[in-house]
């Protein structure tokens, strides 16, 4: 039965607190609440408008409408005391044995190191066999979990903050897939994002371009920068691989850097940890990882990448903010003249940051590795020498893949370009894997497959294309333009499109200032290439020159004029 408060001498929250002052400081927060829910409850009102206010209370506090009842009526009875009253002075203890409650929670402490694990129910089992062997009552499974319910609320809001992170002098990480890696040598776990970085950039003319997107690799043991990307392209699995590319190869830069040390990291990792995104689950990279032999993981959080993301606060602070056309880390923070002030390439960025990470990043004294450089302890903490892998079979992270049946005399045919390359024609009417870069598809890689590996081949020129350059995109839409004029599709037919076209809107689009600054950048680093692949080059190189000598045009009339004969 609902209780109207319509009596004139019911107690007030203020008389309560004149009457006992010394209750307010034993008010808990959540009691405060129900303190104050419970004053509007007893203003005067009629049954209604008190119906709907239990309504809202119980709504407020979370609460059944019989519990709000029984605190009103407790107020009624014992006033601020009956709210405070909750308050017990053994809050905190167990009414069990003090042994075995310690029993309990190193029982479960004890159970849940490293890569153990235990779960309450097996503390409990235990808890009631050892309490039966020291002759007490045992505890029932609620008083297991109230014990331990404190723990593992602990432990699951630190796994809210962050990953698992540092644990003295070790680093271990969380994947979404339950699994935690702890980090112990280098090249044990990159880790990989992108950023768009805070600076204006212009072309070779002067002209604004827009911010590059960097994507750097960090070696997590070491936290050396293994390996970047920079460019105009947004993030991709593309833009992924080529980073991935970077950070495997030795490098090697000229003297145009002026590097004072060497950026000699180099290997492949063990585990790849990345967060989310589709460009880092894509199947180009399970099948990079497939074939060159390391685990992809997904970070069990978003903000799990500390360690890769802390970089690129540095670069902003000691690299781009220091630059020309700094766009500053926010609105607030941009300068008005960022877009006047702007006049480096993304050549001359690249060669900084390239300086940056050579010369003072990788050469610096980390937090946590005591009195070694980064670069010291990635070569301290490798197992043994890495393998240095080769050009040739790191270029699945270059190229795009497409399989193709060899046609008679040797020849492929691809994107309406007949192609042809040494010893083919020994693999007549067979498929072959063929990659290539879209952004020049007058050169591809020809691959046979044997015991589900891709072995190489040999390299195919698109015919009387091999001076020449032509990216995918530009060969797609040349070849519909020639097929729309009815004319017939040919190498030279689509490359002659494809430059009166370009001879026609000389003024270049944005896009393709971008893609022209990038092409300037994209030169990889070098490595060791096998013998075998040297000769075919050179054979490749022998029979495309063989092909350029071209009879010369005299024009006569132009001579009569010159030497008056």
């Amino acid at each position: 039965m609902i209780l109207l408060n319509t009596n004139e001498n019911a107690m007030t929250i203020d008389d309560q607190f004149s009457d006992s002052p010394e209750l307010i400081s034993q008010l808990s927060p959540e009691e405060q609440k129900i303190a104050d829910v419970i004053e509007d409850l007893l203003q005067p009102c009629d049954r209604k408008s008190y119906g709907e206010k239990l309504k809202q209370a119980s709504t407020q506090l979370n609460k059944s409408v019989r519990t709000i009842q029984r605190y009103v009526k407790q107020w009624e009875e014992n006033g601020l005391v009956g709210i405070a009253q909750n308050n017990r002075a053994d809050k905190g203890f167990y009414r069990i044995d003090r042994r075995l409650q310690d029993f309990i929670l190193k029982t479960y402490r004890e159970g849940n190191q490293g890569s153990k694990r235990m779960t309450p129910k097996q503390v409990y089992l235990r808890a009631v066999a050892q309490a039966n062997n020291w002759g007490i009552k045992p505890p029932s499974h609620m008083t297991i979990y109230r014990i331990l319910n404190p723990i593992i609320e602990e432990k699951e809001n630190k796994k809210r903050i962050r990953s698992s992170g540092w644990r003295g002098t070790k680093l271990a990480v969380s994947t979404r897939s339950g699994n935690e890696i702890n980090v112990e040598y280098s090249n044990h776990v990159w880790q990989c994002d992108h950023t768009l970085a805070d600076i204006l950039l212009v072309d070779q003319f002067g002209k604004l371009l827009g911010r590059p997107w960097l994507t750097t690799v960090v070696d997590t043991y070491s936290r050396c920068i293994m390996g970047i990307n920079l460019g105009f392209d947004a993030p991709s699995s593309q833009v992924v691989a080529l980073a991935l590319r970077h950070a495997i190869l030795p490098k090697s830069y000229s003297s145009d850097y002026g590097l004072h040390e060497e950026w000699g990291t180099y290997g492949k990792p063990e585990y790849f940890y990345t967060d989310g995104g589709k460009d880092f689950r894509s199947n180009h990279l399970q099948q990079i990882s497939l074939q060159l032999g390391f685990t992809c993981h997904l970070r069990s959080r978003p903000r799990g990448g500390g360690v890769v993301e802390r970089v690129f606060k540095t670069f902003n602070t000691e690299v781009f903010s220091t630059l020309p056309g700094y766009t500053g880390a926010n609105v607030q923070e941009r300068p008005e003249d960022a877009e006047k002030e702007a006049c480096i390439t993304l050549k001359e960025l690249e060669k900084l940051i390239v300086c940056y990470i050579v010369d003072n990043y990788n050469q610096r004294l980390d937090a946590r590795m005591g009195e070694q450089t980064r670069f010291q302890r990635w070569e301290s903490g490798l197992l043994s020498v890495p393998d240095a892998i080769s050009e040739r079979e790191l270029d699945i992270c270059l190229m795009k893949q497409s399989r193709r049946r060899v046609q008679k005399g040797g020849h492929l045919q691809f994107e309406n370009l007949i192609y042809k390359g040494e010893y083919l024609g020994g693999y007549e009417g067979e498929t072959v894997i063929i990659r290539y870069d879209p952004r020049d598809i007058t050169g591809i890689l020809v691959y046979r497959l044997e015991n589900n590996k891709e072995v190489f081949l040999t390299r195919a020129y698109a015919v009387d294309l091999e001076s020449e350059s032509l990216s995918l995109t530009d060969a797609k839409a040349s070849a519909k333009r020639v097929r729309d004029a009815g004319k017939n599709l040919s190498n030279r037919s689509v490359l002659m499109e494809v430059e009166e076209r370009s001879n026609f809107t000389q003024k270049k689009t944005k896009k393709q200032r971008q893609k022209q600054e990038q092409e300037m950048v994209r030169t990889f680093t070098p490595s060791t290439i096998l013998k075998e692949e040297k000769e075919i080059e050179e054979q490749s190189t022998l029979s495309s020159s063989t092909k350029k000598n071209k009879v010369k045009v005299i024009d006569y009339e132009q001579l009569q004029n010159d030497f008056d004969f």
